[in-house]
């Protein structure tokens, strides 16, 4: 009965696979069309590309640390943090040997400082195994390194024939047909890798992306993201931002005097601190709270 019930399994898997692999190359683009959309978006972009400082290097690290500082920051409010920080550690092993301390104070005010740690760790793990990783599965084993940014890491600092979707890339896709705001992540990918320009990965996703942001944004295209980010006034994050900028000034502080800095009583800054500190970005010993 085991057997029966298994083999029924796996029959509506491979069905269900099958249906699936139909479906995607039933989006097969025509080269023409690709072609000619190829053309006008890399026109367009001659005339039209953003400056950032991130985009006059191809140093893996360099461009590591840029990909994790755009993680749901908008890229200009990233231009000066990123030039200190590169300026502070220039390299993996200033980076690595770094105190806590000094990695958070530079990040304060990009947010989700959570992202810094694991930038740091990824640097230690990098040394570790004695040379940049080169492929997507690899850079997912490093911390804060998901598909996105695996994929846009290796296509901005090797110009590796990879495609990746991000925001504005999944708002052009849909506003120009090629997909709709149902296509699942899947499939998008598939879609931008049909309309990849060989050996042009990175400035063609530059050229997207600028595109994205300057002609097809969300309030012109009425096209909503997958996910949009809360409030942040009054928010849990906006009182941890608030906590770490305080700490990194003070050696050890009670949860009285965070109480009175955040506006918030006890009972609400509990489970924040909890929270920070299990993520690593604090630490507490005899009721009072220090950064590392």
């Amino acid at each position: 009965m085991k057997i029966i019930t298994h083999l029924k399994s796996c029959i509506v898997k491979v069905f269900l696979s099958l249906l699936n692999y139909k479906r995607l190359m039933l989006k097969q683009i025509s080269q023409m069309k690709i072609q000619s959309f190829q053309d006008r978006i890399l026109t367009w972009w001659k005339d039209n590309r953003r400056q950032f400082p991130w985009r006059d290097t191809t140093d893996p690290y360099q461009i590591m640390v840029s990909e994790i500082m755009l993680q749901q920051t908008q890229a200009p409010r990233v231009v000066e943090k990123y030039k200190m920080f590169i300026e502070r550690f220039p390299d993996l092993k200033s980076l690595a040997i770094a105190s806590q301390s000094d990695v958070l104070s530079l990040w304060s005010g990009l947010g989700y400082n959570r992202r810094a740690l694991w930038l740091q760790e990824a640097a230690k793990a990098i040394l570790k195994r004695g040379e940049f990783p080169i492929t997507v599965p690899e850079l997912k084993k490093l911390k804060g390194i998901g598909p996105y940014s695996s994929r846009s890491i290796l296509i901005f600092a090797f110009n590796l024939d990879l495609a990746t979707v991000d925001t504005n890339i999944r708002r052009i896709l849909i506003a120009e047909g090629f997909a709709t705001e149902t296509t699942n992540e899947k499939e998008l990918l598939i879609i931008a890798e049909q309309l990849l320009p060989k050996s042009k990965s990175r400035d063609w996703h530059n050229a997207l992306m600028d595109y994205g942001s300057i002609e097809l944004t969300s309030s012109k295209t009425g096209i909503k993201p997958t996910s949009q980010q809360d409030k942040f006034k009054e928010s849990d994050r906006e009182k941890r931002g608030k906590i770490l900028k305080f700490l990194l000034g003070n050696k050890s502080v009670t949860i009285e005097e965070l109480s009175r800095i955040t506006n918030s009583s006890k009972k609400q800054l509990e489970p924040i601190l909890d929270k920070m500190v299990k993520d690593g970005l604090i630490s507490s010993f005899k009721d009072e709270f220090q950064v590392e």
